[in-house]
This record gives C-alpha cells, structure tokens and sequence, in this order.
C-alpha cells in the first residue's frame, strides 16, 4: 500500500496515476486508488474533505496485490515515484478470487506472498 496526497504530482500527472500506471506496464496482477475522507501525515495537517478549505490534498491509497516476488521488483521503481509519502508491503492471503473473464474460481491456488517452489 501505498500511502500519499492526492495533489502529489510526478512530471506533472497524478503520483497516484502514475504508480498505477507504472505497475500496470510491470505486469502486476491488480491496483486500485482509494481517496480518503480525512486524515493526517507527517504535516500533523488534518486534511478533511468536510471542509471546502481543508479539502485540498486529501490523502489517497494505492493498494498493489501480486506476488512477493513482483511487488520485491516494483519496490525500486516506487523509490523514483514517492518523493513524500509512505510505502507500506505486508503479506496477504487471498481467501477468494475470481476472473471474470474466466468465470474460475483461483482461490485454491493464488496465494500472494507465498514464493513459487
């Protein structure tokens, strides 16, 4: 997860389309963007969408899901993205999957984090 302002700006785009971007030409398995409501970082600034004035630079988070393996080789390009920020990578398992495209079930072999072998 990755954790930034969503005025964060990368060669003026969007950080958070950027990050998503960048992982989709990686190759990895799945990214969404959440805005939040409110919240705070090292600013100690409360960022709240509640308020016209304070609803500037509201906190976003990307979440990337794939295998420790890929996300290991995406983490030197989030290095060059996220100037100010934070880079959470913490191991899951997915209890359900489906791809729609394929109409299967993967719970029973797609677990993230877990090395191949």
């Amino acid at each position: 997860m990755i954790l930034i302002g969503e005025t964060d700006q990368y060669r003026h785009r969007p950080l958070y389309a950027e990050i998503v971007h960048q992982a989709h030409k990686m190759g990895l398995a799945g990214a969404s963007v959440f805005r939040g409501m409110e919240g705070y970082g090292a600013s100690s600034l409360i960022h709240t969408s509640r308020l016209l004035s304070l609803s500037e630079d509201l906190p976003v988070a990307i979440v990337i899901v794939d295998t420790r393996e890929k996300i290991d080789a995406f983490l030197p390009e989030l290095d060059e993205l996220v100037t100010e920020g934070l880079v959470l990578v913490d191991e899951v398992e997915a209890h359900h999957y489906i791809d729609r495209h394929e109409h299967r079930d993967h719970s029973s072999w797609w677990h993230p984090w877990q090395s191949a072998g």
